[in-house]
């Protein structure tokens, strides 16, 4: 049941309000002046509030100021009898969900209060969402490599700097990526991953500039790319060495001039876009093999970040199996399992070919065989199904 916070300093109007709400199975609570408002907001979570403009003492934009620093995603619907124009944009640019003038007409009244209640659900929704996408793109380790790539995130985040990730499959490159964007200025803004790899190569271009209808012909109508979906935020290219050479000239091009055109058309599309490339290939000796253009590589690699193999890190284990066994357990709706000192230690003697992505396949694979507690021998039986893995 949603709870309401009805602010007026006339008591006929905050009973008639009341009395209205609670016919719709609100729950309801009345203040009689601003202050009185700012102690409940202080005290009570709220869903919405109805607020009168023209009170003495402190008057509805005020509350609704005060509001926006204690509860900033608290929806909030102005009321007055003596409105115009002008408080109306007024306290729509401070925050103000909506503005209604007295009397309000009771059907408007109660689709706007829903429309708030709606927004607000998809507010909290909204960050419960991002809470476990950040939950499942977390770089979890202590050991020293791990700590100088934190170091460098927090450094090189905030700046607009082009960054290249490399290092072996399986050993987190998104993580960082998505660490990046979250700890930048472009955190709002969307974050878009290309797999390059995964693109034939007379695709990609289509996909990540867009093309105009009738480019080719499975091109049936216009379409955005990447670098357009990506504006104001971050763009993701993993496995930028399997790029084709002629896509890496139209990347080149985008880095250099901040602009695009689509597969189709020769108009320029200014974009406004951080790139992050990753690469699990030795970039020297693919430009010595002229599979990638040295220009673009000095374009990508203004920041350069390596993230080392599991089997570099095996210290860091314990704390990835402890994570991956919450996040997964809590995914699958069961309890943590207990991992025994044993099956950690025979987690690290494993010869971790596919790093991390492999670790948690493997920790999931437990989870799900091993009813509460997980042994060495269940690690043995269950985590090393191919001949001659172990170390």
């Amino acid at each position: 049941m949603a709870r309401i916070l009805i602010v007026d300093d006339e008591r006929a109007i905050r009973n008639s309000l009341k009395e209205i709400l609670s016919l719709e199975q609100y729950e309801v609570e009345v203040a009689e002046n601003g202050l009185q408002a700012i102690d409940f907001i202080k005290k009570m979570d709220f869903d919405a509030v109805l607020c009168d403009i023209k009170m003495p003492e402190m008057d509805g934009i005020e509350v609704l100021e005060k509001k926006n620093e204690l509860a900033p995603d608290l929806p909030m619907i102005m009321i007055s009898g003596h409105g115009t124009i002008d408080t109306a944009v007024e306290s729509l640019k401070k925050g103000a969900y909506d503005y209604l003038e007295k009397p309000p007409d009771l059907n408007r009244l109660l689709v706007t209060l829903r429309n708030a209640l709606d927004r607000s659900n998809l507010v909290q929704e909204t960050k419960v969402l991002k809470k476990k996408i950040s939950s499942r793109y977390t770089m979890v380790g202590e050991s020293e490599a791990i700590r100088n790539i934190q170091e460098m995130v927090e450094r090189v985040a905030a700046t607009d700097a082009r960054v290249l990730i490399t290092g072996e499959n399986g050993t987190g490159k998104e993580v960082v990526a998505r660490w990046l964007h979250e700890k930048s200025g472009r955190a709002q803004g969307p974050f878009i991953e290309v797999n390059c790899a995964a693109i034939p190569s007379e695709l990609i271009e289509s996909e990540l500039f867009g093309h105009e209808k009738g480019a080719f012909t499975s091109a049936i109508k216009q379409r955005k790319g990447k670098f357009e979906q990506a504006e104001g935020g971050t763009l993701f290219l993993d496995e930028i060495g399997d790029m084709s050479l002629s896509a890496q000239a139209k990347v080149l091009r985008a880095l250099q001039e901040n602009k695009i055109s689509r597969v189709g058309s020769d108009k320029d599309i200014d974009v406004n876009v951080r790139v992050i490339a990753a690469t699990n290939k030795n970039m020297k000796v693919e430009i010595a093999q002229n599979r990638f253009r040295e220009d673009l590589y000095h374009r990508i690699s203004v920041i350069l970040i390596h993230v080392p193999s599991l089997n570099e890190r095996i210290d860091d284990v314990p704390l990835l199996v402890d994570h991956f066994n919450r996040l997964i357990c809590s995914e699958h709706g069961v309890p943590p399992r207990h991992f025994t000192p044993e099956a950690i230690h025979a987690l690290q003697q494993i010869k971790w070919t596919g790093n991390v992505r492999e670790l948690r396949n493997v920790v999931e694979r437990l989870i799900i065989l091993c009813p509460a507690r997980v042994t060495a021998d269940e690690v043995n039986r269950y985590a090393r199904p191919i001949s001659g893995s172990s170390g």
